[in-house]
């Protein structure tokens, strides 16, 4: 009976896209979870054609996974076991770490995980399933936190679960159609980057500076402008969990985050206007923020944990990324900042 059901696996295999999936490094203290991501990769019920390790210009790092997957070469192989580390070709920062990968990869779908999260065993199956529609050219996944500390803050609202770049409450459930898929688990086809570009550097993180983000956000809004009948997935099966580490369970750095997104929401208005910059959060901050808001109240007259922690949060939280935004617009038009699309088709292969 095992026989039918290998050839069916392989014949699955063989009608979907290949994949290369990137992941982005640029510390020696996520160690331990860089090998955990790259593990996951190769344990995958549909096995990749290749992991992608970019190290972001931390050469120590560089040479210790080289050794690393050098030594396990002869004893790891078959299907998705290839791993290649590769250096950032651009400047410092997640958007040129994550070109390099782009032009370096030999995938059809190139797809990215954060280097301190794992992905359930068919998380690139769920992926494929999705480009069994030629209309789509992007498809995320839902990301799970997992707290250092073994459970969620009382206080910490699901709708700001975003803020430890995690899927938030507010986000529809199933296989929907999105704006933009969130960058640490997310596939896009090959032909998406040649039809707009990569990912602008100037946005996204830069290792452990201020946490900016939306550098997704602002690619998947390119795209769809470049391909005007491009469809872009969100299935919430493709599953992977996401490391929240200690200093991130408290509100000195929820309200540090809530106000990079404002920063970041400013420069992506600037980059691709108002309107297309900010539709999904308008919904968000009128339709699911509210509610977040009532249901904390109502746990806190109820006597439940955090009720009016979580209440007081979401407001803290809207204040504190309205206060980034209005720093960033005004930033933006005195700077005349504006991204253009990176180029990824040559030279990033070293």
């Amino acid at each position: 009976m095992s026989a039918p059901a290998a050839s069916a696996d392989s014949a699955d295999s063989a009608a979907s896209p290949a994949f290369s999936v990137v992941i982005c490094a640029y510390t020696e203290d996520r160690w331990e979870d860089i090998l955990a991501a790259v593990s996951s990769v190769r344990a995958q019920s549909r096995p990749a054609l290749e992991t992608l390790l970019v190290v972001d210009h931390n050469e120590a790092l560089r040479e210790r996974l080289l050794k690393e997957y050098a030594q396990g070469e002869d004893r790891e192989q078959g299907a998705g076991r290839e791993v290649r580390v590769l250096a950032n070709a651009g400047p410092r920062g997640l958007s040129a770490g994550r070109n390099t990968g782009i032009a370096a990869s030999r995938g059809e779908v190139v797809a990215f995980l954060d280097d301190d999260a794992v992905a359930e065993r068919d998380w690139l199956r769920h992926f494929a399933e999705g480009y069994a529609d030629p209309a789509v050219v992007a498809v995320g996944g839902r990301t799970v936190p997992v707290w250092a500390s073994g459970r969620r803050p009382d206080w910490f609202p699901e709708e700001f679960d975003w803020v430890v770049g995690c899927t938030y409450r507010g986000l529809p459930p199933g296989r929907v159609r999105v704006r933009n898929v969130l960058g640490g688990n997310a596939s896009f086809r090959r032909e998406a980057f040649a039809a707009a570009g990569g990912f602008a550097t100037g946005i996204g993180r830069d290792g452990d500076r201020r946490p900016l983000g939306g550098e997704e956000t602002e690619l998947c809004i390119r795209l769809s402008r470049a391909r005007p009948g491009a469809v872009l997935l969100i299935d919430d099966r493709a599953v992977i969990h996401h490391r929240v580490p200690g200093p991130r369970e408290h509100f000195a750095y929820f309200r540090t985050r809530t106000y990079a997104e404002g920063l970041s929401k400013a420069l992506v208005a600037r980059s691709v206007g108002a309107q297309k910059g900010l539709e999904s959060e308008r919904r968000y901050a009128t339709r699911v923020l509210p509610a977040g808001v009532v249901r904390g109240l109502r746990d806190a007259v109820l006597a439940r944990p955090g009720g009016a922690g979580r209440a007081g949060a979401i407001v803290a939280g809207v204040l504190s990324a309205a206060g980034g935004y209005a720093v960033g617009s005004v930033r933006a038009r005195r700077s005349g900042v504006a991204f253009s699309p990176a180029p990824v088709g040559e030279g990033a292969h070293g």
